[in-house]
């Protein structure tokens, strides 16, 4: 008696994707509302400097970091200027070895290239051999990096730390640079040189953080 072949159900293509990406461009001010992926989530600026903010606190992420946003963990995203956002999303079973909340990590020149090789591609599948190698890289260098503390530093120059501690003793107002450097004994100009120089951010980039009340002393602005 003939034995009759069962068919084998067919993969949905979807199911064989990995790592998915997306890359925008983000006018300044431009702001994501909340929201949550059931995958997780690598968001970096390989231009410009992004906000995250969540029920937990706030992440600023210029161009040397990235943001680790775990499935389902609520979010909104803000550009603090003209921004290039570029995201991985990577599958649950592959991110299952990172952490599930988030956290700011630093980019290492590997992992920069990597996130920019899979924006170039699109997507890594796990049918492709070599697809499935670099996505294991990917979650391999993101597990070799340690957290970046939430801190956002103080500017040292007395005139700069002026306009600093104005915009912290009113985190509601969102005044003018040119009207902050008033009595400051500095111009427009100078100042943001040394929010540069001694913060590593722009002012612009700087005050949009006053709202996750993250600013903290640092040992530079004390010595």
């Amino acid at each position: 008696m003939p034995r009759t072949r069962q068919a084998v159900p067919s993969r949905d293509p979807e199911d064989a994707i990995l790592v998915r990406s997306l890359g925008l461009e983000l006018p300044p001010d431009q702001r994501l509302d909340a929201h949550a992926h059931p995958w997780g989530q690598l968001v970096l600026a390989t231009d410009g400097v992004l906000a995250v903010e969540t029920e937990r606190g706030g992440w600023v992420v210029p161009p040397r970091r990235a943001v680790w946003i775990g499935a389902g963990f609520l979010h909104s995203v803000r550009a603090t200027g003209r921004v290039r956002m570029r995201t991985l999303y990577l599958r649950p079973d592959l991110a299952e070895p990172l952490q599930r909340a988030c956290c700011v990590v630093p980019v290492s020149p590997l992992l920069r290239e990597l996130a920019l090789e899979v924006l170039r591609r699109g997507m890594l599948r796990d049918d492709e051999p070599a697809e499935a190698r670099l996505a294991a890289v990917v979650v391999d260098q993101l597990r070799a990096t340690e957290e970046v503390p939430l801190r956002v530093d103080l500017p040292s120059d007395v005139r700069a730390r002026r306009v600093a501690d104005a915009v912290r003793s009113d985190l509601a107002r969102r005044l003018p640079l040119a009207d902050l450097v008033r009595g400051s004994g500095a111009s427009v100009r100078t100042v943001e040189r040394l929010f540069v120089a001694q913060t590593g951010l722009t002012f612009r980039a700087w005050s949009s953080v006053r709202a996750t009340r993250a600013l903290e002393p640092s040992r530079r602005a004390n010595r």
